[in-house]
């Protein structure tokens, strides 16, 4: 039996260098906004699925004393992990279990403090994302080096130039200017970004999301408990796909983009019944700016290889052919890895309930899709959310 389930409320805390909370007090400041958003309470929640990586965290198993604090013990059976991608991996959880009818509403909260270790410990760990014998412990690969990688090829393949990364860059910027809960609020310009620290070329400084703590979260509720609650903008999860790709990337054979990637979004738009060009606004995973490119790609947005051209072309902007990354991406808004995909799900939310202010997408047909990548195309999951 599968039923109809809707996100019915959604929280994001602020992002950024959060030393001024622990990581419980930030789970609560999402779990807090989404239960005022939706108008529930805990007691109604059957089940919340935690999304942490807690590695680089001093609290390294943070599900529990999050339940705690938050007046949800009792009902925090498990936490998920899925490298960057562990909050689109909470959300499945959450929303299976409501599609199921285990539960008729259950919560996903995405919690990390990635800013508790420096920055040469936090590269080291998430160089161990991928194969660590073969990779990380003969050669030192770290994240930069590994889209670095797929940024040369998709170069040398398709021509793809530094000035067309940069600009993924400068529209990151642009929005999260414009987002107060966002890392980075101050534009940059295309030349700033081609002058910025060289990290692993063609990656810069700027090409490169920011580490950062925060949380988000979502409420998932049934078809029949929407009605119950009178729920007067709900947004419905149409399609939902996943998939994964060897941990050793040598074996992928290509790197121009992420199978993960191109099988999940086959499968999400199967299962919503909608095609690439039905999608008017959406979340892509900008962690290094080739991977947005790759994105538009591996989503159907475009043809294989025009992805440079797709953001040159302002297709990708506000008011574009699809909106992308309009509260200013990882790349701008933050990526604290647990909470990135339900920060995802509370963006796509807000522009079809028609409250993202100065960043809303006019929209027509009400699509949106969210793009979650784990590690370098390890695991991949895509959403498909109409109003």
């Amino acid at each position: 039996m599968t039923r109809r389930v809707a996100v019915i409320g959604v929280g994001n805390s602020k992002f950024g260098r959060r030393d001024d909370v622990s990581v419980q007090e930030l789970a609560w400041e999402s779990i807090k906004e989404a239960l005022n958003d939706s108008g529930v309470s805990q007691s109604d929640i059957g089940l919340v699925v935690v999304g942490s990586t807690a590695y680089r965290g001093i609290e390294l198993y943070p599900a529990p004393i999050v339940a705690e604090y938050s007046g949800l013990t009792g009902k925090v059976p498990l936490r998920v992990e899925a490298m960057c991608a562990t909050g689109l991996a909470a959300a499945l959880s959450a929303y299976t279990a409501v599609a199921s009818g285990l539960v008729d509403m259950a919560m996903a909260v995405g919690v990390d403090k990635m800013t508790e270790v420096d920055t040469s410990t936090s590269l080291a760990i998430g160089g161990r994302g991928g194969n660590y014998q073969w990779e990380y412990h003969f050669y030192g690969t770290t994240f930069p080096t590994y889209y670095a990688l797929y940024a040369t090829r998709h170069m040398a393949v398709y021509g793809t130039t530094e000035e067309q990364m940069a600009l993924v860059s400068v529209k990151a910027h642009k929005y999260g200017a414009m987002n107060p809960k966002a890392h980075f609020q101050k534009p940059v310009t295309v030349e700033e970004v081609l002058k910025s620290r060289v990290i692993s070329w063609p990656i810069k400084l700027l090409d490169s999301c920011p580490i950062s703590d925060g949380s988000a979260t979502a409420i998932f509720a049934s078809e029949e408990k929407v009605k119950e609650l009178k729920i007067d903008s709900p947004v419905w999860i149409t399609g939902i796909g996943y998939a994964n790709d060897y941990a050793y990337v040598a074996r992928r054979g290509e790197w121009v983009g992420f199978k993960a990637t191109q099988l999940a979004a086959r499968q999400a738009y199967n299962m919503a019944k909608v095609t690439p060009n039905d999608i008017e606004v959406a979340t892509v995973h900008d962690a290094f700016t080739i991977a947005e490119i790759m994105g538009y790609e591996d989503l159907g947005f475009t043809e294989k290889g025009k992805g440079g051209k797709f953001i040159e072309e302002g297709q990708s902007e506000k008011g574009g052919k699809v909106g992308v990354n309009l509260f200013g991406g990882l790349k701008a808004k933050g990526h604290p890895l647990g909470a990135t995909g339900l920060s995802m799900i509370y963006e796509i939310t807000k522009q079809l309930r028609d409250e993202a202010d100065k960043l809303q997408q006019p929209l027509k047909k009400y699509i949106g899709l969210v793009h979650n990548v784990g590690g370098t195309g390890h695991f991949a999951y895509v959403m498909v959310l109409r109003r």
